[in-house]
């Protein structure tokens, strides 16, 4: 049966990631529905909302948005009414508990989440160190990451790297490469280390997909190890058997989002800090992710 379109408005004073995740998560359990997105940011004036108005009544749907100033609402909230589309304000509920939580009155203040403060550069920080560090770059440095990642190639590792800096983590990564040794700086890590792995026929595909972008197609690629089968189920094999020996845990991308990596990862990190701070027993590792040389959890194969 087919599903009529819709038109979906998100408005927003900032950048509209907020409204962005929360649609995407959403609709993402509606299958087979066709939804026409209508991104409004930096929505600050009046003016400027005239025009998300004058977009709404020619093409009509339901209204999500994340406005502080009252005006410009209450101009929206009434045009909806008129118009007989729903309206809803993502943020007022939790603002509320959080309001009887804490006993005080949160502030009208747009954007607040991306001001220039020290949570700021330390991402702006974390971004140049990670483009330092990228692919067993600058290896010297290592000592200053707060985490480490090691896998074969194309196995996620530099996405993974540039979302936890999005984060604030400083994250290095190291190819492991057939008959070559890891830089020294990994004999005696002083971060957490932690190994990507990938199926053998996801890897083939992701790293055939890189030969064509480069050009590298026809006859090298039916003959280089690094697409054959056996090569490359060798490969992963023995990245895997390294891990084990360092006692790195590991985590299967196969079919994993980059998102879902990074949490793991942050996982790991916090377990590990635990486990140093405590000087305890080894904690579990979290769902998805087990020692290395264990099943590590599913997840999507990206390059690295």
């Amino acid at each position: 049966m087919s599903q009529r379109a819709i038109n979906l408005h998100l408005v927003s004073d900032s950048t509209g990631e907020t409204l962005n995740s929360i649609a995407r998560a959403t609709l993402a359990r509606f299958e087979d529905h066709h939804v026409v997105h209508h991104r409004w940011s930096l929505i600050r004036s009046r003016l400027q909302l005239d025009r998300v108005l004058e977009g709404l009544q020619h093409e009509p749907g339901p209204v999500l948005f994340t406005l502080v100033d009252r005006s410009l609402r209450h101009a929206l909230e009434e045009v909806c009414e008129r118009l007989g589309v729903p309206c809803l304000s993502v943020l007022d509920q939790v603002m509320d508990l959080l309001q009887g939580q804490i006993g005080a009155q949160a502030k009208e203040k747009r954007a607040a989440q991306h001001v220039m403060d020290a949570d700021y550069f330390r991402r702006i920080d974390a971004m140049h160190f990670v483009l330092a560090h990228d692919d067993g770059q600058g290896t010297a440095g290592i000592h200053e990451a707060e985490v480490c990642l090691v896998g074969v190639s194309r196995s996620s590792k530099t996405p993974t790297c540039f979302y936890l800096a999005n984060r604030g983590i400083k994250a290095a990564n190291v190819p492991i490469v057939p008959g070559a040794p890891l830089p020294p700086e990994l004999e005696t890590p002083r971060c957490p280390v932690v190994g990507l792995t990938i199926e053998t026929a996801a890897l083939i595909e992701i790293r055939r997909h890189r030969l064509r972008l480069i050009g590298a197609d026809g006859v090298r690629q039916s003959t280089t190890d690094y697409i054959d089968p056996d090569s490359v189920k060798a490969e992963i094999l023995a990245a895997r058997r390294l891990c084990t020996a360092r006692g790195w845990p590991v985590i299967d991308v196969t079919r994993r989002s980059i998102e879902e990596t990074a949490a793991t990862v942050l996982q790991l990190m916090e377990a590990w800090h635990m486990r140093r701070n405590q000087g305890g027993p080894q904690a579990a590792p979290p769902p998805g992710a087990q020692g290395a040389g264990q099943g590590a959890g599913q997840g999507a194969g990206q390059g690295a």
